[in-house]
């Protein structure tokens, strides 16, 4: 009996490990977030986004801060952003006009704001897009069970997309509270690079991997930037 309660009282005093590891404080912070306005109020958004994306851009650790508006229905937008760390993303969503910004698009917001927060799984350096660019971006995700599976099929993708010869980014974004979940978020030089590119035989590949570990409809929406 003495036995089995010392082995008791040593287990309770062992560390309690968290299953899903906490991100460094001072690692990089990467956002995607997704805004739906009415149809009626989609001049008024670009309006805020422009104002937003111009003061965040000036704050400290900003890396990135790119204003999307969805090709069609154009009333979708949604914002990438790179933070140093969590210290300097916290700070932006308390600025001024940060709130200021989410005060004045409320009224016009058919759902509300969908904030995505990632760590980098294959991130790629923020070279200058010229105007004509084709962005995409595309939400993932797949039972827990086949998270390790899903991200060997992306880091597969990501290495012959960035072979092709019109690409200007392709890059995977791993949900930080949600790591079965993935952005994918890609940027082509014209239409006719990102034609290329769906039907190139390693994305044929993917999807066809995909498909049977998701069993949803591959969410790919194409932007053009603000």
């Amino acid at each position: 009996m003495r036995l089995v309660l010392s082995l008791l009282l040593a287990i309770a005093a062992m560390p309690v490990v968290s299953a899903t590891p906490a991100r460094a404080q001072d690692a990089p912070v990467y956002v995607v977030s997704y805004i739906d306005v009415a149809p009626a109020n989609s001049g008024a958004a670009v309006g805020l986004l422009r104002q937003l994306a111009a003061a965040s851009r000036k704050e400290e650790g900003n890396a990135r801060f790119e204003i999307l508006q969805r090709s069609s229905p154009p009333n979708q937008f949604v914002i990438v952003a790179t933070w140093k760390d969590q210290k300097t993303y916290d700070a932006h969503t308390a600025a001024a006009h940060t709130r200021d910004f989410r005060a004045k698009i409320k009224p016009f917001l058919i759902s509300a704001i969908d904030d995505r927060t990632h760590t980098g799984m294959e991130v790629a350096d923020q070279t200058n897009v010229a105007r004509g660019a084709v962005y995409v971006v595309t939400h993932v995700d797949v039972p827990p069970p086949r998270k390790d599976e899903c991200v060997a099929a992306l880091k597969a993708l990501v290495a012959d997309s960035r072979k092709e010869a019109n690409g200007v980014r392709f890059e995977v974004l791993q949900q930080g509270n949600r790591p079965n979940h993935f952005s994918v978020v890609e940027v082509w030089k014209n239409t006719g690079a990102y034609t290329g590119h769906i039907t190139a035989a390693h994305t044929k590949k993917f999807r066809d991997q995909l498909t049977p570990m998701t069993g949803a409809l591959y969410d790919e929406r194409l932007y053009r930037a603000l």
